[in-house]
């Protein structure tokens, strides 16, 4: 029997209503803070500093992105950080979707086993100075291969990709593959990759807004400034304009620094959002379909 909203229940739509209520305040409450960010980005300093940004810009000012982007070195990060996005996230799928493949196949020999190593690394590690020894002794120190290496295959996107795999392609498909001559790597080339686009867009979103946020590793193995990304110059931004207003005798100038200082780190944050902003309209058709496919079974 078919229920429709007109015949629906009276509880039921006042289910409905509540459930549209509260989305609709997750939302807003979602939705402000980004706002707000985005506001005392194009704000003055004093009006920032005063708390009398509340929602939409007050004393439009670009003070703060002239301070970002009027910084030479802002320039070399965003070259940076494009270059390790962009190869780090395709060793990423390479690695990824390859390894995922392979475990999805019933007939490869100690797949558990394998399995089961792969996700003894999601629980346990050798902690950060192994790491560092380790990184050091490849020669990777203070190069590119620092942040892309290490990272190359993240275990729970791996997890859901093969079930991605398991779910969406059914095995008799490799058996027709075989009967018309197709190899493993053909099969896996021409059939598997096109028909994961959709776990594929999904994997490229979170591999990309990880290494276009990353800054811990490049401040722990890289030590030339060439090398840094965005994150670590807007952060060395961000610490420049943090002086101890103890040090500075005139009030005046203490106050200059604290509204410069509040304008910077707005402006520093929407900095580093707008990429991914505009990235993720272009792989949201596949987001939902991508992660829920891939996440039915284990």
């Amino acid at each position: 029997m078919e229920i429709t909203w007109n015949k629906s229940s009276l509880s039921d739509k006042v289910f409905y209503a509540v459930i549209f209520v509260l989305l609709t305040l997750f939302f807003l409450i979602v939705l402000y803070p980004c706002i707000f960010v985005l506001s005392a980005s194009f704000s003055s300093g004093s009006a920032v500093q005063a708390g009398r940004v509340v929602l939409l810009p007050v004393e439009l000012s670009l003070q703060g992105y002239n301070t970002v982007f009027n910084t030479g070195t802002v320039w070399i990060g965003f070259r940076n950080s494009i270059l390790y996005t962009l190869f780090g996230t395709l060793i990423n799928i390479i690695m990824t979707m390859t390894t995922a493949y392979c475990l999805s196949r019933t007939d490869v020999p100690g797949r558990n086993g394998i399995m089961l190593l792969f996700t003894f690394t999601m629980f346990f590690n050798g902690g950060m100075i192994p790491a560092y020894i380790l990184i050091r002794n490849l020669k990777m120190l203070n190069t590119p291969f620092a942040l892309i290496i290490p990272g190359a295959i993240g275990v729970y996107n791996m997890i859901i990709a093969r079930t991605f795999i398991q779910n969406s392609i059914p095995g008799e498909m490799l058996d027709a593959a075989k009967i018309d001559g197709c190899g493993d790597f053909m099969y896996y080339v021409r059939i598997v990759l096109p028909l994961s686009k959709a776990i594929i867009a999904v994997l490229v979103l979170f591999y990309g807004v990880g290494h276009w946020n990353a800054y811990f590793n490049a401040m722990i193995y890289l030590n030339t400034k060439a090398l840094y990304p965005l994150t670590i110059y807007l952060r060395e931004i961000l610490m420049a304009t943090q002086i101890d207003p103890s040090t500075v005798s005139d009030p005046e100038a203490q106050l200059r620094l604290a509204e410069a200082a509040a304008v910077i780190k707005y402006s520093l944050i929407v900095v580093t959002m707008v990429p991914v902003i505009i990235i993720y309209p272009f792989v949201q058709k596949y987001f939902i379909k991508g992660v829920m496919i891939g996440s039915v079974k284990g």
